[in-house]
């Protein structure tokens, strides 16, 4: 017996999550980019992380067929270019107000990211309606500044008591 849609939806979102924005760019789809708080680290020894992403996605296309993508992990900050790469613009309007770079993968670094990850694909699940990447991190990158955390549907910050 399996819980139903909106039981599942109301115990999820009591899980306090990062907020990062995926990306990859290949010569086919050219600049993708979305917002993802399924993400997780995997292993230390190789260095892996996962993400979840929907298999719907236009990023999820490239990133699985270009077999490397960023994951940039949002500081409290940037609200606003998390909504930009949840919603409805179009992948150029995404990119068109962010500071980025190619990274070494090239995928899109952003800027003034927390952490900016370059990653390989090492394994693609499908599960549900999600792929399930697992990336062998290439590099890394941490700059200063507090994490921009979603839970119970809404953006919140970092608070000590």
């Amino acid at each position: 017996m399996s819980v139903n849609d909106q039981d599942f939806k109301n115990a999820l979102k009591l899980w306090a999550s990062g907020v990062t924005v995926v990306t990859a760019k290949t010569e086919s789809h050219g600049l993708k980019g979305m917002t993802a708080t399924s993400f997780s680290s995997v292993s230390m020894e190789p260095p892996q992380i996962l993400v979840c992403i929907n298999k719907v996605t236009d990023t999820g296309e490239a990133v699985l067929e270009g077999k490397s993508f960023a994951v940039n992990i949002l500081k409290a900050n940037q609200q606003e270019i998390s909504n930009q790469f949840a919603g409805g613009a179009s992948q150029e309007e995404r990119f068109s107000n962010i500071k980025w770079h190619e990274g070494e993968t090239g995928s899109p670094i952003f800027d003034d990211a927390l952490v900016t990850l370059e990653c390989t694909v090492v394994q693609q699940v499908l599960a549900g309606t999600h792929w399930v990447v697992i990336g062998e991190v290439q590099k890394s990158e941490c700059r200063s500044g507090e994490p921009l955390l979603y839970y119970n549907s809404a953006y919140c910050g970092v608070t000590s008591e």
